[in-house]
């Protein structure tokens, strides 16, 4: 498997991404709001592994057709680009309701079984990711050096790894501090539009990198 040579930079683009807050960090925070840490830790373990299988289906629609067509390759990252912005812009009009759905969760835990499913198709079906799999991820493959798939899937499950070690924190960090995130939902929506902001700038980025790229 051909180890693309940007890997670095890479690993930088996906934890800023996985840092800002979407759907999947917010998911496991409500959770450890609710429910502790535990019920936290065992819905990232489902979330990274939806997430991973997600990689590896864009991986294996994508990588041929990208490594074919210039076109394509350029679309993708285009689309990719202004779908991260509107994903920021929403989080940020929408801030309100994702806090107060984080604080109402319900009373009674979820087995560790079903955290782990529920995290799980929050991951298989999280827009970020999709987003960032398919518009940011081939920007850092080397289309001329080896199957692009395989890159694809080696990319995916980097972040799938570097994911749990960070969504794992937010869970551990907002179980510890429970408490005070659910006494002042102004502090969750910080914590959304912050996300948001973050999916903007890098939404921008890809279009900038298309740009000069193209």
């Amino acid at each position: 498997m051909v180890i693309p040579s940007r890997l670095t930079e890479y690993i930088v683009a996906a934890m800023v991404i996985i840092l800002a807050p979407g759907p999947s960090v917010l998911f496991v925070i409500a959770r450890a709001i609710a429910w502790g840490r535990k019920t936290a830790v065992f819905t990232v373990a489902g979330n990274v592994s939806g997430s991973f299988i997600l990689s590896v289906f864009v991986a294996l629609g994508l990588g041929p057709v990208l490594q074919r067509s210039d076109l394509a390759y350029s679309a993708v990252q285009w689309g990719g680009g202004l779908y991260l912005i509107y994903l920021g812009i929403d989080a940020i009009r929408q801030r309100r309701v994702h806090a107060a759905d984080m604080t109402n969760q319900g009373d009674i835990a979820p087995s560790i079984s079903r955290s782990i499913r529920d995290g799980f198709w929050v991951g298989a079906l999280n827009p970020k990711a999709i987003v960032f799999y398919a518009a940011v991820l081939p920007q850092f493959i080397d289309r001329h050096r080896g199957s692009v798939t395989a890159q694809l899937i080696l990319l995916g499950a980097i972040f799938s790894i570097l994911a749990f070690i960070s969504d794992g924190s937010w869970g551990l960090l907002a179980g510890t501090a429970r408490q005070w995130l659910a006494t002042d939902p102004q502090r969750l929506e910080k914590l959304r539009a912050t996300g948001g902001s973050i999916m903007i700038v890098l939404g921008t980025a890809v279009l900038i990198s298309a740009i000069v790229s193209g």
